[in-house]
């Protein structure tokens, strides 16, 4: 049986944002803490950092950002639910990170069906997030979408199919996608367990081998670049 790696691989590029932005126009955005403009600047809010992505698209003559898989960041540090006494500092993101517009489509890359949807709530969690199942090559997998519009998940049902392309959701603003500029956080996830609606997006050095293994990269299935 194929690896959930080798299926990624063989399948076609696919897009999880709006289809008419062309691949042409994305650009790597690093976050990481080697990012010295972002450092020395450090947006005190969502609003100063939706400002930043914004002059950053500009200068560089795109439409969306994208990037963040295995990334160790600084910017979780403002959110308890990154830290707390007993455990090291979350801050390894495990997802991709696709930053454009408020309202921006969010497209299904894979046949699937709703797994799960909840509005995680919280300063730095997703807010309106969606999770689809998938199945390929009898091989299971699940794709993770947050920071999504609650209109997003108003009339969303279990079991609900959507096919490749079709659109599900659409980017949220700070007020309720979690106080980030607008994005999506795109994740692939081999084994749920019992997860609903939610599953860690950033995690710490101590558990890095674990989720790299189990969430995949999602450009293996997008190939933007």
């Amino acid at each position: 049986m194929k690896s959930l790696i080798s299926i990624l691989k063989s399948l076609p590029p696919t897009k999880v944002i709006d289809s008419s932005i062309d691949y042409s126009k994305y650009v790597a955005l690093d976050l990481s803490v080697t990012n010295k403009e972002l450092f020395e600047n450090k947006p005190a809010d969502a609003a100063e950092f939706e400002n930043y992505v914004d002059h950053f698209l500009e200068r560089n003559n795109a439409k969306v950002a994208f990037g963040g898989y295995i990334e160790g960041r600084t910017l979780y540090q403002r959110s308890t639910i990154f830290k707390n006494d007993s455990a090291l500092e979350r801050n390894i993101h495990i997802g991709l990170d696709l930053w454009t517009k408020e309202g921006t489509s969010v497209l299904v890359p894979l046949d699937g069906k709703v797994h799960s949807f909840k509005n995680n709530v919280g300063l730095g969690d997703y807010g309106p997030t969606i999770i689809l199942e998938h199945e390929i090559e009898n091989e299971k997998f699940y794709t993770l979408y947050g920071h999504l519009s609650l209109e997003s998940i108003e009339n969303l049902a279990v079991g609900a199919a959507f096919k490749k392309g079709d659109t599900i959701a659409t980017l949220g603003n700070s007020t309720i996608n979690g106080d980030y500029a607008p994005h999506l956080h795109f994740q692939i996830i081999q084994n749920i367990e019992d997860y609903w609606g939610d599953y860690p997006g950033v995690c710490n050095t101590n558990h890095l081998n674990f989720y790299i293994e189990n969430c995949p990269d999602p450009n293996l299935l997008l190939k933007i670049t």
